[in-house]
């Protein structure tokens, strides 16, 4: 199964070293579980987007652990990928950026040929470079923020309700985040997504935690000010929170998270594993803990 990670830093700019090479399972080891691709998206002091991703896992590339030692954002936006539709390459690969904003996304869902005509008829089919369901879906999310005057909770909302009524849908979860803002969707309860406020309180005392083969781990020393979201509980700090099937997480630079639940509490058309092909059901099936 595709794993996320997003933290938003509020306006300071934060490292995050410790959860892409140096946590028990970072996002290095999962590469080794989840083989297909590996992107991390941060910002520029000026804001803008910049995607650091490769079609292989992390762990392969030495280039990568040089680079994730230097990252430095507001925000960050991480995936490694198990494929569910789409090649091996680098335009298949997440996050995607459009309209300077980033995407990652975890799940799968069918009927493309009809989200490709509706993205035709919206204009925004030009955006798509690669052949995955997700950069699809993040095109569909452009054109309806773009009608919504820029609104992006409106555009995500827009579009995920045009998806649960007209396609079959196993899971939508994704982030997408801007130098200043990060949004979390899950969507419905295929599968389960995490966020944590740290607001100024001390960590606790020092755990050590066992890997696990399905986590990215995560513990850092000093977390400080900042909200992180991600596809599990990343340690047992109990300020983890499972986000609600349909609701949508907004974080702004002040790190007080809104939610909302603009979404229908479940698709026109639900698929589970068993209608998916062996393909896509491999890639959405957890792993073992």
């Amino acid at each position: 199964m595709c794993r996320l990670f997003a933290l938003h830093a509020g306006r300071n700019r934060a490292k995050a070293t410790f959860w892409l090479l140096d946590a028990p399972d970072s996002l290095r080891e999962q590469s080794r579980r989840e083989p297909d691709g590996t992107g991390v998206g941060t910002f520029t002091p000026e804001g803008r987007p910049k995607v650091e991703k490769q079609a292989v896992a992390a762990w392969e590339d030495r280039a990568f652990a040089r680079e994730a030692r230097h990252l430095e954002s507001t925000t960050f936006l991480a995936h490694v990928r198990y494929a569910s539709t789409g090649a091996h390459t680098f335009v298949n690969t997440h996050p995607f950026e459009q309209a300077g904003r980033l995407f990652a996304h975890n799940g799968a869902f069918g009927g493309l040929d009809r989200l490709e005509q509706r993205l035709e008829d919206l204009g925004t089919a030009s955006l798509v470079r690669g052949e995955t369901d997700s950069e699809r879906l993040f095109a569909l999310i452009t054109a309806e923020t773009r009608i919504a005057g820029g609104d992006v909770g409106a555009g995500i909302a827009h579009a995920v309700a045009w998806v649960a009524e007209n396609l079959p849908v196993f899971s939508l979860n994704f982030i997408i985040t801007t130098a200043t803002e990060l949004w979390a969707l899950r969507y419905p309860d295929s599968h389960e997504l995490y966020v944590r406020e740290d607001h100024g309180a001390p960590e606790a005392e020092p755990r050590r935690l066992d890997a696990t083969s399905q986590r990215i781990t995560v513990r850092s020393p000093d977390m400080g000010d900042r909200v992180l979201v991600a596809t599990e509980r990343m340690d047992d700090d109990p300020r983890w929170r499972l986000v609600e099937p349909g609701e949508l997480l907004h974080v702004g630079p002040d790190l007080v998270p809104a939610s909302s639940r603009p979404i229908p509490r479940a698709p026109a058309i639900q698929l589970s594993l068993a209608d998916l092909d062996a393909r896509a059901a491999a890639s959405q099936r957890p792993h073992p803990a």
